[in-house]
C-alpha cells in the first residue's frame, strides 16, 4: 500500500505540473500505401488527417510524409481510384517518435472513375468473412482490466469464455482451451502464456509483449484454409518494425510486472526492436506471507532487414522463464499449497521469414522452432509427492506461403508446412483414486518420441458479382504419429451486399486437430486416434450504422466428431479438459494417461450479437457483445451432458471517453452465467450422474481505467490508474476440503484490485 501512495503522489504532481503549452508542438506522420494481396506499392494514394486540412499523396514508392501536425490522437483517410477506401483510427502522434505506418488497400469491385467517398473504419479478412475481427496496439494497451495483454483484449467479442476467472483460457464457442492457434509473425506458437498449461492453449497471462504489436486479427470460427490443426479459433499476431530515424525506447512499471523496450535502425535498410520484463508480484506476495509465489521473465527480440525492393528478411526470438516458490513453513500453507499443482516452465520460440515479392503477388518462407520444458510437481499436506512431470516438447517448422492475383479480383493462396515434433522427460504419478470412484493406475513413465505433421492448402478468393464475393479451398493434415491416414478440410463462404451499408455472410467448413503430443505418448495405446473433427456452420449480417460503427449478428452451429475419450472414465471426453492450472483438480484428466478412443461426439450451438464502436471525430469507443450459447458432450457410456466450458450467456461491454489530448477514461463490465460443476456427496464422493449437473453462480465484475498523457520536449509519459472488479464481487469454484469434510467455494476472484502503470517513451 506504501507504493500504491507513493504512485498515486507522483501521479497527482505530474498532473498539476504538465504544462499545456507543451501539446502545440508539432512531428510528422509518415507510412507507405501498399496493395494487400501483391504488397506493391500504391502511387497517387491520397492520404488525409480527419478534421484537418493536413494531408499528402503518395509517391512512385507509395510513401507518404505528412508534416506539422500537432501532438494528438489522429484518423486517417486513405483513398485510391479504383480501390476501396479505409479509414485509420488510434494513429497516435507523441513527443516520444514519430509515427510510421504501413496501410494496405484492396482493390474495388466496381469499377470507378472517381474515388468513391464511402471509407470504412472496419478492415475485412478475405477468407474470414465471419466471426473475424481486427484490434489495433492502442485499442489493447488502453483496456480496462486487461493488464495490457493481447489475449485479454480479445476476450470482449462474441463468443468468447473464460475457463477460469483471472486466467487466458479461452474457450471459443464451447471449444476447449486446446482448440485455439496462436501465430505471431508467421510462427505457430503452442502457447503464448506464462505457467503454460501443457497440451492445452491457457495461463495467467501472455508473455508477447504488447508494446510491440501493430495489429491482431481474431476469428472465432470460419476462418479460411491457411490454417489448420485447430478447431475453434485462430489469433494472428503482426509485430511491427522497429524505429528507424534514430534510438529510442520505452520503460514501464505496470499492474503486474516491470521493463525496458528498446527499438531502432539496423544499418541502413533496417531495424530491430527488444525488450526485457520481469514481473515483481513475488516481492508482493512474499511480504505478504503468501504461501505460492510465481515469478517471471519474458524478452522478445526482432530484426528486419530489407534486402532489396523484392526482398526481405525478419528474424524473431520470443521466449519466458516461470518459476514458482512455495512457502510450506505451516500447516496451512502445506495444505493450501496440497491443492495446487506447482508449475514452472521454460518457453522460446525464434522465426527466420523470407519474404520475396513478385510482379502479382509475394511469397514467404518461414523457418520456425518453438520448445517449452515443463517442470510440474504437487505434494499432499505431508510433502509427499503426488505427481511430477518434467518433460520437454519442441516443434521445428518450415512452411512456405503463396499469395498471387490471377486477375484484377482473382486472388490464389496455397502453402506446405512440414512440422517436426518431440517430446521427451518423465512422468510419476502414484495409484490416485478420483471422487468418481475411479482409480487411476500408477504410471512411471520414461517417455521419448519424434514425428512428422505435414499439411497442404489452397484456396480462391473472388467475385462472381460486383456484389457477391466467395472463397473456396481446402487443405490436407497428416500426422505419422498416429494410425490413420491423411484428414482433407473443405472450407468455403460467401459474402453478399444488399447495399453499401448491409452484408449477409455465411460460412461452412471442416477443421481437424490432431491429438495432443502427450497423450500419445503417456499412453502407447492412444496411437490408434483419429484426429478430431469439428464442423461449423456461420450465418450472419452486418450492418454499418456509420462509418465507425456497426452491428453483427451470426448463429452458429459447430458440430465435433472423433474427440479422445477414456475407455476407464467412460463420462469423460478431453474436451472437457484443459483449463485451470490442472493437477488434481481435473483429477489429472487432461494428461492423457488413460486409454483412448476416438469416439467422442459433441455440439456447440448459439447466436452472437456485436455492436462497435471505433475512435473517430465523435471521442468515444465501445464494444457490446452478447453470447447465447450451449455445448454438450458424450462420452462412451453414450449419455450427453453439459460441456465444462458451457457458459449460456455472456454479456461484455468494453468502451471509453477521449476527453481531450491528456485524459481518457474508460471501463469494462462482464457477465458470464455460471459454469457448469459436479456437486459433491456428504462424504465428499462424486455421483457420475450427477456429471456437470449443477452451476456456479453467475459471475460479473466492473473494471475502469483512467489513463493521463504528457508530452515533454522529446519523451512522452503515459500514466494509469486501473481499478479490477470495483464493486469486490466474489466469485470461486466448489471444492472439497478435506479438513472440514465439506463442500465449499473456493474464491478465485480478485477481490478489488486497484493498480498504477507508468510508461516513459523516448
Amino acid at each position: 500500500m506504501k507504493q500504491l501512495r507513493k504512485l498515486l503522489i507522483i501521479v497527482v504532481l505530474l498532473t498539476v505540473a504538465g504544462p499545456s503549452h507543451l501539446f502545440a508542438q508539432t512531428g510528422e506522420v509518415t507510412g507507405t500505401v501498399i496493395d494487400r494481396v501483391t504488397l506493391e506499392p500504391l502511387p497517387s494514394a491520397n492520404v488525409l488527417v480527419v478534421g484537418t486540412t493536413l494531408g499528402a499523396s503518395t509517391d512512385i514508392e507509395g510513401r507518404f510524409v505528412i508534416r506539422d501536425v500537432p501532438y494528438g490522437t489522429y484518423e486517417l483517410r486513405v483513398t485510391l481510384v479504383g480501390y476501396g477506401p479505409i479509414i485509420v483510427s488510434d494513429v497516435v502522434l507523441s513527443a516520444a517518435k514519430p509515427v510510421s505506418l504501413e496501410i494496405s488497400l484492396d482493390q474495388s469491385a466496381i469499377s470507378l472513375e472517381t474515388v468513391d467517398a464511402t471509407a470504412t473504419y472496419f478492415r475485412r479478412t478475405p477468407d474470414a468473412v465471419t466471426s473475424s475481427q481486427r484490434l489495433s496496439y492502442e485499442e489493447i494497451r488502453r483496456s480496462p482490466g486487461g493488464f495490457e495483454d493481447v489475449l485479454r483484449g480479445i476476450s470482449v467479442f462474441p463468443g468468447v469464455a473464460q475457463a477460469q476467472s483471472g486466467r487466458n483460457d479461452l474457450v471459443v464457442r464451447g471449444g476447449a482451451p486446446s482448440e485455439n492457434l496462436y501465430v505471431v509473425d508467421n510462427v505457430e506458437i503452442p502457447n503464448i502464456n506464462h505457467f503454460a498449461t501443457q497440451g492445452s492453449g491457457g495461463g495467467p497471462l501472455s508473455y508477447v509483449n504488447l508494446d510491440f504489436v501493430s495489429e491482431t486479427a481474431f476469428a472465432t470460427g470460419g476462418f479460411g484454409a491457411r490454417y489448420g490443426d485447430r478447431m475453434s479459433s485462430v489469433l494472428e499476431i503482426d509485430l511491427r518494425n522497429g524505429r528507424t530515424d534514430a534510438l529510442g525506447g520505452k520503460a514501464t512499471i505496470a499492474a503486474t510486472q516491470f521493463g525496458l523496450d528498446l527499438e531502432g535502425p539496423a544499418g541502413n535498410n533496417g531495424s530491430f526492436i527488444l525488450s526485457a520484463r520481469r514481473s515483481y508480484l513475488d516481492f508482493i506476495f512474499k511480504a505478504a506471507g503468501f504461501s505460492f509465489v510465481p515469478e517471471y521473465w519474458d524478452f522478445l527480440g526482432r530484426l528486419s532487414l530489407s534486402l532489396d525492393k523484392t526482398n526481405t528478411l525478419t528474424f524473431l526470438g520470443v521466449g519466458a522463464l516461470d518459476n514458482v516458490d512455495v512457502n510450506n513453513n505451516t500447516a496451512d500453507n502445506r495444505y493450501d499449497n496440497s491443492r495446487v499443482l506447482v508449475s514452472g516452465t521454460n518457453q522460446y520460440a525464434s522465426g527466420i521469414s523470407w519474404r520475396h515479392l513478385f510482379s502479382n503477388g509475394f511469397i514467404t518462407t518461414t523457418l520456425g522452432r518453438t520448445f517449452t520444458a515443463f517442470d510440474q510437481m504437487q505434494r499432499d499436506s505431508l510433502l509427499t509427492p503426488i505427481f511430477l512431470n518434467e518433460t520437454k516438447e519442441g516443434e521445428t517448422s518450415l512452411r512456405t506461403d503463396y499469395i498471387a492475383k490471377l486477375g484484377s479480383l482473382l486472388e490464389l493462396s496455397a502453402g506446405v508446412q512440414v512440422k517436426s515434433v518431440r517430446l521427451k522427460g518423465g512422468l510419476i504419478l502414484p495409484p490416485f483414486g478420483t471422487p468418481f470412484g475411479d482409480t487411476l493406475s500408477a504410471a512411471s513413465l520414461d517417455m521419448q518420441t519424434r514425428g512428422t505433421k505435414t499439411n497442404a492448402y489452397a484456396q480462391l478468393h473472388g467475385h462472381l458479382l460486383p456484389e457477391l464475393q466467395y472463397t473456396v479451398g481446402g487443405r490436407v493434415d497428416y500426422f505419422d504419429l498416429i494410425e490413420s491416414g491423411p484428414v482433407f478440410a473443405p472450407r468455403g463462404s460467401l459474402s453478399y451486399g444488399l447495399s453499401s451499408l448491409t452484408t449477409i455472410n455465411a460460412s461452412a467448413g471442416m477443421y481437424h486437430q490432431a491429438p495432443a503430443l502427450l497423450w500419445i505418448t503417456a499412453n502407447p495405446a492412444n496411437r490408434s486416434l483419429i484426429p478430431a473433427s469439428a464442423t461449423q456452420y456461420v450465418l450472419g449480417v452486418e450492418h454499418m450504422l456509420r462509418a465507425d460503427l456497426k452491428i453483427r449478428v451470426e448463429g452458429f452451429l459447430k458440430q465435433y466428431r472423433h474427440y479422445a475419450a477414456s475407455t476407464q472414465r467412460t463420462y469423460l471426453v478431453m474436451a472437457n479438459t484443459g483449463g485451470g492450472f490442472g493437477g488434481s483438480e481435473d483429477n489429472f484428466a487432461a494428461y492423457g494417461l488413460d486409454a483412448l478412443v476416438s469416439d467422442g461426439v459433441g455440439r456447440s450451438r448459439g447466436i452472437e450479437f456485436l455492436l462497435q464502436k471505433k475512435l473517430s471525430e465523435i471521442p468515444v469507443y465501445a464494444v457490446l457483445s452478447l453470447t447465447l450459447s450451449n455445448t454438450r458432450f458424450t462420452g462412451l457410456d453414450g449419455v450427453e451432458r453439459t460441456g465444462s466450458y458451457d457458459q449460456p450467456v455472456i454479456i461484455t461491454f468494453s468502451g471509453g471517453w477521449k476527453i481531450d489530448e491528456r485524459w481518457e477514461a474508460s471501463s469494462r463490465f462482464r457477465y458470464a452465467g455460471g459454469a457448469p460443476f459436479t456437486p459433491y456427496n456428504a462424504d465428499g464422493t462424486q455421483d457420475v450422474a450427477s456429471y456437470n449437473s449443477e452451476r456456479l453462480k453467475s459471475l460479473h465484475g466492473l473494471d475502469v481505467r483512467v489513463d493521463r498523457r504528457w508530452n515533454f520536449s522529446r519523451w512522452t509519459l503515459i500514466a494509469y490508474l486501473d481499478v479490477q472488479n470495483v464493486y469486490n464481487y466474489k466469485t470461486g469454484r466448489v471444492v472439497w476440503n478435506e479438513r472440514t469434510q465439506s463442500a465449499e467455494v473456493q474464491e478465485s476472484s480478485i477481490g478489488i484490485l486497484p493498480s498504477i502503470g507508468i510508461s516513459a517513451q523516448f
